[in-house]
């Protein structure tokens, strides 16, 4: 899933032009997460970016990563999904809005709880491929006849809340390709 990474930090760069110093919340234990950073950190450059690695591996950990991110001068922040972070998804959002900072994330969790925003598969059309699986397995299918799929529907969610709330004004064109808006 290192595309979707790729393309958030894109889509985060659209909705806040002037973002120039990122920090990446990751968690090294998570072995997703070491490509995802790589993969934003060798994006961000050709969008004007520089990549602020801010490993963070318990809850515990958030107050003074984002205490971190606002010393090092970071203007926004990407968050690497893993089950600790969704669980946490009001935490993250609170700091992120109280250090005033943009802050993009996986799962759209994250926006319903004052995330501003998200981009990540769409969960219903990873269901219902799944239960196409499940069904021709049960039909007799040899699971190791099924080819891997990768998702291929994503879902862009902005909270217009928190954006109002952090000062930042989302560009009508993102807007428009938003499958949700909070207001």
């Amino acid at each position: 899933m290192t595309e979707t990474n790729a393309k958030s930090l894109e889509l985060l760069k659209e909705a806040v032009p002037t973002v120039s110093r990122l920090a990446v919340i990751y968690d090294p234990a998570t072995p997703s997460h070491a490509p995802g950073l790589r993969a934003i950190e060798e994006a961000a450059p050709s969008v004007g970016i520089s990549v602020i690695p801010a490993p963070v591996r318990t809850a515990t950990e958030f107050e003074d990563a984002f205490t971190r991110i606002a010393q090092a001068g970071a203007d926004a922040v990407l968050v690497l999904s893993t089950p600790l972070y969704i669980s946490a998804a009001r935490p993250l959002a609170d700091l992120a809005i109280r250090h005033r900072l943009p802050a993009m994330f996986g799962p759209r969790e994250h926006i319903e709880m004052g995330g501003l925003l998200s981009y990540s598969p769409d969960r219903a059309d990873l269901w219902r491929r799944g239960a196409v699986y499940v069904d021709r397995i049960l039909r007799g299918t040899n699971p190791a006849d099924l080819p891997v799929q990768q998702p291929t529907k994503f879902d862009l969610a902005i909270n217009l809340r928190t954006a109002r709330s952090i000062g930042v004004t989302i560009p009508p064109n993102l807007l428009a390709r938003a499958d949700e808006v909070i207001e």
